[in-house]
């Protein structure tokens, strides 16, 4: 039987948006290192980067 992974052990990252800590999630699997928000409304209203 597979052995489960508990939340605790999985890597985590902070919101740039928010601040808060969110942990690895399946569907980011492929792109781990592009993510920087916790969830599509961080990623809309993300600060306005100078240009």
């Amino acid at each position: 039987m597979a052995r489960m992974t508990r939340k605790a052990d999985l890597p985590t990252k902070v919101c740039a948006t928010c601040g808060r800590p969110f942990a690895w999630r399946k569907k980011w699997a492929r792109d781990w290192d592009e993510v920087r928000y916790c969830s599509e409304a961080c990623r809309r209203n993300r600060p306005k980067e100078d240009a």
